[in-house]
């Protein structure tokens, strides 16, 4: 199992090789997923997931149209990568205990560098902690609460996503 700082850094990598040159449509999720022994490390950008991917297969079927499978999901992400498509943590390092508020100013200044079209943010506590502090730093975020897409909660995240990618 690898340190939690060499996992944070390999979660960075693994993002960059999928960051779009122009971020048409940035995601904005609650944390990465704690690697929890023996299980290997999950992530939306690790290629080789072998269970518990709901946010990516939940993603990948209401932007791509398919239905992910697991020896895909390179293909995918450099897919969504084509399309512009870009996600990112409000709380990079789920190990750390501070409130998702204390990640919000960092958040702002994030978007900001990556200059979205759009702004989708995924989770009702992710709304909740960013919402405001996006629209008021006039970031094109989306007033949209999307339910995250795991424990039978994938047909709501669709419908919600569709309701925030047909939003202005």
């Amino acid at each position: 199992m690898p340190t939690q700082n060499r996992l944070n850094q390999r979660r960075l990598e693994a993002a960059e090789r999928y960051k779009p040159a122009h971020v048409r449509l940035l995601l904005v999720a609650q944390t990465p997923p704690v690697a929890v022994p023996p299980d290997p490390a999950r992530y939306f950008y690790f290629e080789q997931v072998t269970k518990h991917d709901d946010l990516f297969r939940g993603v990948v079927r209401v932007l791509l149209g398919e239905e992910p499978l697991r020896h895909q999901k390179a293909a995918l992400l450099r897919r969504l990568r084509d399309e512009a498509v870009f996600l990112i943590d409000l709380k990079p390092d789920p190990t750390d205990p501070r409130p998702l508020t204390t990640f919000v100013s960092s958040l702002v200044d994030r978007c900001r560098r990556l200059r979205p079209d759009k702004i989708i943010l995924i989770k009702a506590d992710v709304y909740d902690a960013a919402f405001a502090a996006l629209h008021v730093a006039k970031l094109p975020v989306v007033d949209v609460r999307i339910p995250f897409p795991g424990s039978g909660r994938q047909t709501e995240f669709a419908n919600a996503m569709a309701r925030a990618l047909r939003a202005k």
